[in-house]
């Protein structure tokens, strides 16, 4: 089992930046793939991005492509997420997810991260 505490989440103007950081313990955090969903007030929850525990492969949602950019530094144990050109659509709180299992070469189905982080407030005004 591992722990992730999320934060860098907050209130942003349209077209602005954030940096979101997920710290994660208690397992090998090199060999974990790592995620990013949201999940606005009454919508479902959305996949955005994902990586490998190598760090070689990503996956982005398709409404998220060119803007974010998610990376991990296994030395410090933290996945990042990095969000330009926000827009209020993009209003959710953001929650980091990790695999349970070992997926270092490459990323599994969305289904397959199963620990999960307590989330954090993303706010973009228009």
């Amino acid at each position: 089992q591992v722990q992730l505490v999320e934060s860098g989440g907050g209130l942003v103007q349209a077209g602005g930046s954030l940096r979101l950081a997920c710290a994660a313990s208690g397992r090998t955090f090199s060999s974990l793939a790592m995620g990013w969903f949201r999940q606005a007030p009454e919508k479902e929850r959305e996949f955005v991005a994902a990586i490998s525990g190598g760090g070689f492969r990503k996956r982005y949602g398709d409404s998220v492509k060119d803007r974010f950019t998610i990376s991990r530094d296994n030395a410090k144990n933290t996945a990042y997420l990095q969000m330009n050109s926000l827009k209020p659509e993009e209003t959710a709180i953001y929650y980091c997810a990790a695999t349970m299992t070992d997926y270092r070469n490459y990323i599994p189905p969305s289904a397959e991260f199963r620990s999960w982080g307590q989330g954090t407030q993303v706010t973009v005004s228009s």
